[in-house]
């Protein structure tokens, strides 16, 4: 098949918008996507460094209440504890709003895909109130700035990030014979899990040519990568294991630790043939279908190998393969992609959105995602989100999609747009005659609109 600018909107980027051309070709895509970071200028959201400060000042406030408990200040020091507390968990709120005006608004809709393609590939979340809120900014400093590049810089950017040894519980590991468990007596141990993770989610994938020793081995050689709130990553050879490790058949490290050897290994897994394999598969199954085709996912890890892991080569070979452009729309949409392509489709202003407290956003958006299955920023795993379709067309994930079609789009706009204006505007070529007698029969302008959106060809891309 060829270029079709209404399916690159729908399959490769945000959705139609009224008021927004949908691209003119996979060239303009990927001119876009080497350019200047529109989206991310015109509605910022705080680093990862930003985010460490405002945990920082979390546990000091948390610390200087617990001190002053039974004291005349105590209470003082409390409420201001919980004010704080309370700010520190809503900014999850502005973030959020940020986020979904991104992919309303922008032009580059692919740049917004693929950074929660690659965010979800690398999930990482806060455990407690102080760490939750860094989901946001570990993306903004760890996966947004690297999409274009070399995957193998990705990779290192995730794994050494806070929030990711954070979450793998990657600072708690120890080499056994690293300088302090012999200073304690061999009191803590090596956690296996991110170096399980790294080989198994982010490289070489689930049925990847790797063994128990070879996961055990990595996490000798990972011993170290650690970060403190004040200053972010950092190494620290007390923890590290000493000498050589073995993984893959490979050698890394010698009698004195360090950050080079990890960094060379992670390398090493970026270049690896099976990850090329992984890296392929999943890219096509995120934007085609369930089961993609073998030969678009041969010739998708074939341009990776040969590119060294260039995930711009990546991007090119996918937008220019006939596999990647069959007319029928196949995957389900996840919630949040659900949701954002609506509010686009909606023409859904900044203005509206910045008139919304964050009690209502939390309303009008994160408890219709739970809802629908996709508790925001929360996967149950480090998996993160199923790809599956299957995972999304639950009865309590279409009821909530269908509550949330029904009666958000008249929340959120003073006026609804008309309803066959709207069904042409947001599907395109894809309202068939179904869809448009629906947009024409319905009751009420609101029926008439949720309807569209409920429809199969807006559900799918």
């Amino acid at each position: 098949m060829s270029y079709d600018p209404e399916l690159a909107a729908i399959r490769f980027g945000c959705g139609l918008s009224p008021g927004i051309p949908a691209p003119s070709s996979a060239e303009q895509m990927l001119s876009q996507l080497q350019g200047p970071d529109l989206a991310a200028q015109h509605f910022p959201i705080a680093d990862a460094a930003a985010g460490l400060a405002a945990v920082q000042g979390f546990r000091q406030m948390r610390k200087a209440a617990r001190r002053s408990q039974g004291t005349p200040e105590g209470e003082q020091s409390q409420e201001a504890f919980r004010r704080y507390r309370r700010r520190h968990l809503r900014q999850r709120d502005h973030w959020f709003r940020q986020l979904l005006l991104r992919q309303i608004t922008t032009q580059d809709g692919l740049r917004e895909r693929l950074t929660l393609f690659w965010a979800d590939h690398f999930t990482a979340q806060g455990k407690g109130q102080a760490m939750r809120p860094l989901g946001y900014g570990y993306v903004e400093s760890a996966i947004r700035p690297h999409i274009t590049g070399r995957f193998e810089d990705l990779l290192i950017a995730a794994v050494t990030s806070p929030l990711m040894l954070h979450y793998l519980d990657q600072t708690r590991s120890r080499g056994g014979q690293s300088p302090a468990s012999r200073r304690q007596g061999g009191r803590g141990g090596l956690n296996e899990n991110l170096a399980r993770e790294v080989l198994e989610l982010h490289t070489l994938g689930v049925n990847g040519p790797y063994s128990q020793a070879d996961v055990r081995q990595l996490a000798e050689l990972f011993t170290g990568l650690s970060y403190r709130v004040k200053s972010g990553f950092v190494f620290r050879k007390a923890l590290a294991e000493p000498g050589a490790e073995q993984v893959l058949g490979q050698s890394y490290g010698g009698d004195t630790a360090g950050l080079k050897p990890v960094l060379q290994g992670l390398r090493d897994l970026a270049r690896h043939p099976a990850t090329a394999d992984h890296i392929a598969w999943k890219l096509a199954v995120h934007f085609t279908r369930d089961a993609p085709d073998p030969a678009l996912v041969a010739d998708l890890a074939a341009t990776y190998r040969n590119s060294g892991g260039h995930l711009g080569a990546l991007y090119e070979r996918l937008l220019t393969h006939p596999l990647a452009w069959e007319p029928g729309l196949q995957n389900v949409k996840p919630p949040f992609d659900f949701i954002a392509s609506s509010c686009r489709a909606l023409a859904l202003t900044p203005e509206a959105l910045a008139g919304l407290s964050g009690k209502r956003i939390r309303q009008s958006f994160l408890a219709p995602l739970k809802l629908m299955g996709q508790n925001w920023q929360a996967p149950s795993g480090p998996d993160g989100w199923d790809e599956a379709d299957e995972a999304w067309i639950t009865p309590q994930g279409l009821s909530a999609r269908m509550r949330w079609s029904m009666s958000a789009p008249s929340r959120l706009l003073d006026s609804l747009p008309d309803p066959e204006t709207f069904a042409r505007q947001s599907l395109g070529a894809r309202a068939d005659a179904q869809v448009r007698f629906v947009a024409s029969a319905a009751e009420t302008r609101a029926e008439a609109i949720g309807l569209v959106l409920c429809a199969p060809g807006f559900q799918r891309r």
